[in-house]
């Protein structure tokens, strides 16, 4: 069965992990992913934790994928380039500001071969500005956009860093919409578009549906900022932790009776759902102490047998096996040529008629060179001339 978006071509200039994720997205429901590499290689293949030659990192972003090697550096590798970008749907790359157009692949070099393109830009800062040019890396992104004093939990306390790379993983999962909003745009008006977007923008627009409250409301802004998430800590039981959410009244009223303590309802600091949020940490303390006398199993029947809102804390080896994971069908195993049997997730949403399929592994380092450039009228004579000027390679694969 082909994915939602079969049909449709991309080709992928992108490296590391927010370019590389967003079309993958889109190759698994169902796009021709065409990922262009430098000789060198998306500098995610070279990372730790590695098998059969692939990185985690690299197959996880990367797989439906097919792989070419050309040297843009090379006169003929752009001249190739531009050639398969002549009838693709969308090309995106996420170069530093000004480095596109430096080697020849910018909006305008592009359009003027393919008028209807849809060119996506992915910047780390932004396009202009004080730091539109300077190196970028998640930690960076989450310093500047205040996510770190959002994680802290106030302006008060210590920064801390999401202990994962969410600003970049936010901005694929928000170029893979913008990418496809713009196809569907350019199906009504059969115009391209260039869609640009910052790792700093997606975070900061993403930190405003829920912890910008002071700064919502203009002649408001001053006073320390606190987190404004509606979300209770993590608590420790006689074995383990739990997490537990209570934000409406019946939440908190059920909370009260399955701890055996109604008297919590008649404290004033805690009976309106503004005073469990002005009091949070009294109230989070609160739950701590009562939460830390019995065992996770014993917690977690008493408090579902009340509909209050509950669950473990897993680690990353249970979340594999818990039964939810199993009942979403969400993990799949693979068997890569390469890297041998792997565990992945299949893409997060479902369509009920063109639901994608695994279709290909994350490929070698210019598995599909030859096949691509004879798909775009590339004879062999000139394939073979190309490779020996160094303008592309074609990956060595064993039998």
């Amino acid at each position: 069965m082909s994915g939602p978006l079969h049909g449709f071509k991309v080709i992928d200039l992108t490296s590391m992990i927010s370019g590389p994720l967003a079309t993958r997205t889109l190759a698994d429901q169902g796009a021709d992913v065409i990922k262009v590499e430098a000789p060198q290689g998306d500098h995610a293949r070279h990372v730790a934790t590695r098998r059969g030659g692939f990185s985690a990192s690299f197959l996880n972003n990367n797989r439906n994928k097919r792989s070419i090697v050309l040297n843009l550096k090379n006169p003929d590798g752009l001249a190739a380039l531009k050639r398969l970008a002549a009838d693709a749907d969308v090309i995106v790359q996420n170069f530093r500001p000004g480095v596109a157009d430096r080697i020849g692949v910018g909006e305008a070099a592009i359009r003027e071969i393919n008028p209807q393109i849809i060119y996506v830009s992915i910047a780390g800062f932004g396009f202009d500005g004080p730091y539109a040019n300077k190196p970028v890396f998640d930690p960076l992104i989450q310093a500047v956009s205040g996510l770190t004093t959002v994680q802290a939990g106030s302006d008060e306390e210590r920064p801390r860093l999401v202990r994962t790379i969410l600003p970049d993983k936010l901005t694929g999962i928000q170029a893979a919409q913008a990418i496809t909003a713009a196809l569907l745009s350019r199906t009504r008006t059969g115009k391209g578009q260039h869609v640009r977007l910052s790792m700093l923008d997606t975070v900061v627009s993403f930190l405003w549906s829920s912890d910008m409250g002071r700064h919502t409301f203009v002649g408001e802004e001053n006073g320390a900022e606190t987190a404004q998430s509606f979300i209770d800590l993590i608590y420790e039981t006689t074995d383990g932790y739990i997490s537990v959410a209570v934000m409406q009244n019946k939440e908190w009223q059920a909370f009260a009776r399955a701890a055996g303590r109604p008297d919590i309802l008649e404290d004033e600091r805690f009976k309106t759902a503004t005073g469990r949020e002005t009091h949070k940490n009294e109230r989070l303390e609160l739950i701590q102490s009562i939460l830390k006398d019995r065992s996770t199993a014993e917690w977690l029947e008493a408090l579902e047998a009340e509909d209050v809102p509950c669950a473990p804390v897993l680690t990353r080896r249970e979340v594999i096996s818990h039964p939810q994971i199993a009942a979403n069908d969400l993990i799949v195993e693979l068997d890569h040529p390469e890297a041998g049997p792997i565990r992945q997730t299949r893409n997060p949403a479902l369509f009920s008629t063109t639901e994608a399929e695994n279709r290909l592994g994350a490929p070698v380092l210019g598995q599909q060179t030859r096949e691509i450039l004879a798909e775009h009228g590339f004879d062999n004579d000139t394939i073979a001339a190309l490779e020996e000027n160094g303008a592309a390679v074609q990956a060595k694969i064993r039998n």
